[in-house]
């Protein structure tokens, strides 16, 4: 595969088990690895039943920050061919090359049932190729507008932020796209509505204020 230009980091999950010496075999959850900690194995056998031989293996567990901690490591197959000298440095790497895939994840779910339903259109040959073309220019024109409203830090505003206890966003960046110009039209549509109800509650127009420079901000992404 390297050969070929293939490289790829798989997560496994911790009930698998590699190959610690010839013929004995410990499972990924029982290899003693403690929260701030993590691994790195070249080489190894890994799957008691069908091994894959060859590829290296690191296992990583985030450190625990107060209340917010994190419940298992992580257990990543590769073939990226990490030195030894520089495994410290070389399992952080590896671990952000597998977060993209957090992202991937989270389009399936928004071109599948939490957005678009591909799926359920039933679509096939020239008009599911036409329906993706337009899904497409949709799905980026949201991403965009996602992300220019998290590099403004105005996400408090358009959607509900992610739950503590929780590694997994609430919105996607495509869910934030589509919040933001939800809650820029409701404002515009109920604009005399909500200058009513901050006459009759002045201590709140602080926040108020806040909000309406958080919308202009938006309008002028989209």
């Amino acid at each position: 595969m390297k050969e070929k230009g293939v490289f790829f980091c798989l997560r496994l999950k911790r009930n698998h088990c590699i190959e610690i010496e010839h013929l004995v075999w410990q499972r990924l959850d029982k290899l003693g690895i403690m929260p701030g900690t993590s691994l790195y194995f070249q080489g190894e056998r890994v799957r008691k039943t069908q091994p894959a031989t060859g590829f290296d293996f690191a296992c990583k567990w985030k450190r625990n920050y107060g209340a917010w901690k994190v419940d298992e490591a992580w257990f990543i197959l590769t073939n990226l061919g990490l030195l030894p000298a520089a495994i410290p440095c070389g399992i952080a790497s590896l671990h952000d090359a597998y977060k993209p895939r957090m992202g991937i994840e989270e389009m399936f779910r928004d071109c599948k049932t939490g957005g678009y339903d591909l799926e359920g259109t039933s679509l096939k040959g020239n008009r599911l190729i036409k329906i993706i073309l337009l899904v497409t220019l949709a799905y980026s024109s949201a991403i965009f507008e996602g992300t220019d409203i998290r590099k403004n830090q105005v996400v408090k505003y358009v959607c509900r932020r992610q739950e503590p206890k929780k590694i997994s966003r609430r919105r996607s960046t495509f869910g934030v796209g589509l919040d933001g110009e939800k809650w820029v039209n409701y404002l515009e549509q109920y604009s005399s509505e909500v200058e009513q109800l901050i006459k009759l509650t002045r201590n709140k127009r602080r926040f108020y204020q806040q909000g309406m420079r958080a919308a202009t901000l938006i309008r002028s992404i989209s």
